[in-house]
C-alpha cells in the first residue's frame, strides 16, 4: 500500500488549506511577513508536493512594512467553485493585547497561477476567514475577537454573515453561530456540507501543544451546532511521545474516488519544545462514521506519521530539499523570500556574475531589510555561499543569517574592526539581547566562502578567506524557534550609513541536507 509520509511540507508551512480542482490537489499555507505571500503547493498523490505559485505577488503592490513580527498574512482559505479559484486571507497589522487590528480580503482567479484579482476588503471583526458556497448563496466566516473579555479567550467564537457570491458585498447582519468548547481559543472556521448536515470545523486550544481540531454539525447553516461527543477530531495534547506535535487547524477534502482527507498543522520540536523548523503541514485519512461524524481513519484522534495514500495515487518518491543556485537569474520563488517588502532593482540585481545586494537596514528593522532567505526544511543541513564584499566601516556588514524574527537571529558577517581591518564576526540576538560572539581577522582580498552547518540545535560557522579556513565555533540555535514562523537561512547586507550604500555580490549558494 502506498503511504503518505508526514509532514508532507517541512519547514515553515503552517495553517494548511487542502482543496482540489479537476486536475490536482493543492495546499495553501500562511506566509506571515514573508513575500511573495500565500504559497500554493500542488500534488498528484497527496504525498509528493511541489511549489506551484504564490498569490500575493509584486503586481498587487502590497507591502507589510511596519507590521510587527508574527503579523501580516494569516491562515488563508481557498476553494475551487464553478471553474474559479477563490482565496480569502487576513492581513494582520497588530496583535498586542487587548486589541487586534486585522483586515480580511477575497481575491479570485480563473487560473491557479493568476492573474489574481485586486483584493476586495470584507471586514475586520476577526481573523482566519473562509467562504462557503451553498447553492446560489455564499457565507463569510471568521473568528470573532472580543477585546473586552478579561479571560484569555478573546477568540470568543465564530461569526458568519451572508455575502454576495459575485460582488462580495455583505448581506444582512453578522451572527455568532458557535461559542466554541472548553478548549477555548476557537479559530479557523470552515463549513462543509455532507449528507444533509453542515459541518463546522474549528481549531481550538491555541496553536501550541494543546492545539486540537473540533467538529460540530447542524441541519441549519445558522445553527445551533452540536459538538461531536468524541471531540477532538485530532490532537497531540498530553502525548509528548508523538513525533507530530501541536496537531490542529485542519481542512477537509474529498478525492475523486470519494476518499476523505484532512490537512493539519503540526510541529516536530527538538528537546525542550523547540520547533526550530516552525509549524509544518501533515495529512491524515478520515472517514464518516455510521452516525454521521467525521473521525480519523485510524479510529483514534492522534496524528500518524504514515497514512494510506489515495487508491489511485500516482507514484510516490522520496522527498529532498537539496538545491543549488548560482544566483545569476534572479530570485526563484520556490526557494527565496524577502521580508515585508518585495525586492527592488535599487537594492537587488542579478547578472552574469551573481546576485548583487545593496545594503539595507539592520535585522531589527520592520521596514527596509535587504535580505533574501530560504526556509530551513531539514534538521541537519549545510549551507554555503561565495561572497565578494569590501566594507569601509563597522556600520557595513554582509553575510549569512539564521533568522527567526527581529528579536532572534544569528549573523555570520564580514565587516571591519576599529582599525578598519576586515574581520569575520559572529553575532546573535536572543529574545532582544544582542551579543557579538566572536571576531577573527581575515585577509582583505574581498572574496570569501561562507559555510554554516546546522545539526539539530547547534550551528557551526566557517569562513575560507582564500588563505585560511577559519572556524567561529559552534553555538546553540534552539532560540530560533517559537512564535508563528520558523527559521530562515538568509543572505543579508546591512549598511547603517545608507546614503552611498555598499553592495555584496553573492554566488554559488547551496543547501545540502545530510
Amino acid at each position: 500500500m502506498k503511504q503518505i509520509h508526514n509532514p508532507v511540507l517541512t519547514g515553515f508551512n503552517p495553517d494548511p488549506l487542502l482543496f482540489r480542482d479537476n486536475e490536482k490537489y493543492y495546499l495553501v499555507v500562511s506566509t506571515f511577513e514573508w513575500l511573495p505571500g500565500i504559497r500554493i503547493y500542488s500534488s498528484q498523490n497527496l504525498a509528493n508536493w511541489k511549489y506551484e505559485t504564490s498569490v500575493i505577488g509584486e503586481s498587487m503592490n502590497i507591502n507589510f512594512r511596519g507590521n510587527p513580527r508574527g503579523c501580516s498574512i494569516w491562515a488563508p482559505f481557498a476553494t475551487y467553485h464553478n471553474g474559479k479559484y477563490y482565496l480569502v486571507y487576513t492581513n494582520v497589522n497588530s496583535t498586542r493585547v487587548p486589541y487586534k487590528d486585522v483586515d480580511n480580503y477575497i481575491v479570485t482567479a480563473n487560473d491557479i497561477h493568476g492573474p489574481w484579482s485586486k483584493p476586495v476588503y470584507i471586514n475586520s471583526s476577526g481573523f482566519d476567514p473562509s467562504i462557503f458556497f451553498d447553492g446560489k448563496k455564499a457565507y463569510f466566516l471568521n473568528v470573532l475577537w472580543d477585546y473586552r473579555m478579561e479571560t484569555h479567550n478573546k477568540s470568543c467564537g465564530i461569526e458568519m454573515q451572508e455575502i454576495d457570491p459575485v460582488s462580495f458585498s455583505l448581506i444582512g447582519k453578522p451572527k455568532k453561530i458557535f461559542d466554541g468548547t472548553s478548549a477555548r481559543k476557537t479559530e479557523a472556521p470552515q463549513i462543509y456540507k455532507h449528507n444533509g448536515y453542515y459541518y463546522l470545523m474549528t481549531a481550538e486550544g491555541g496553536t501550541g501543544l494543546e492545539h486540537q481540531e473540533t467538529v460540530a454539525r447542524s441541519t441549519n447553516i445558522w445553527g445551533p451546532y452540536e459538538v461531536d461527543p468524541n471531540t477532538p477530531l485530532i490532537t497531540s495534547k498530553n502525548h509528548p511521545e508523538l513525533k507530530l506535535q501541536s496537531a490542529g487547524h485542519a481542512s477537509l477534502m474529498e478525492t475523486s474516488n470519494h476518499e476523505w482527507y484532512i490537512a493539519h498543522l503540526c510541529t516536530r520540536p527538538l528537546s525542550g519544545n523547540k520547533p526550530i523548523l516552525g509549524r509544518e503541514t501533515a495529512i491524515q485519512k478520515v472517514k464518516w462514521t455510521n452516525d454521521g461524524w467525521l473521525h480519523l481513519a485510524n479510529e483514534g484522534n492522534l496524528p500518524e506519521v504514515d497514512v494510506p495514500a489515495p487508491q489511485n495515487a500516482a507514484s510516490i518518491h522520496p522527498i529532498t530539499h537539496k538545491f543549488t543556485d548560482d544566483l545569476k537569474h534572479g530570485l526563484n520563488q520556490a526557494y527565496w523570500n524577502t521580508l515585508q517588502q518585495f525586492s527592488d532593482p535599487e537594492w537587488l540585481v542579478a547578472d552574469s556574475r551573481g546576485l548583487l545586494i545593496r545594503g539595507g537596514q539592520s535585522p531589527q528593522s520592520l521596514f527596509d531589510q535587504h535580505m533574501i532567505a530560504t526556509r530551513q526544511c531539514d534538521f541537519k543541513v549545510k549551507v554555503a555561499v561565495d561572497m565578494e564584499y569590501r566594507p569601509r566601516t563597522y556600520m557595513q556588514l554582509a553575510g549569512i543569517t539564521l533568522y527567526l524574527d527581529t528579536l532572534n537571529y544569528a549573523l555570520l558577517v564580514i565587516t571591519v574592526d576599529e582599525n578598519n581591518n576586515p574581520v569575520i564576526e559572529l553575532q546573535k540576538e536572543v529574545q532582544g539581547e544582542f551579543n557579538r560572539i566572536k571576531q577573527i581577522p581575515i585577509n582583505d582580498h574581498g572574496q570569501y566562502h561562507l559555510e554554516v552547518t546546522i545539526d539539530n540545535e547547534a550551528a557551526s560557522f566557517i569562513i575560507d578567506d582564500g588563505n585560511n579556513r577559519l572556524s567561529l565555533g559552534t553555538t546553540d540555535i534552539s532560540f530560533l524557534s517559537g512564535g508563528f514562523t520558523g527559521n530562515f537561512i538568509g543572505l543579508n547586507v546591512i549598511d547603517m550609513h545608507r546614503r552611498n550604500s555598499t553592495a555584496a555580490l553573492f554566488k554559488n549558494f547551496s543547501y545540502i541536507p545530510f
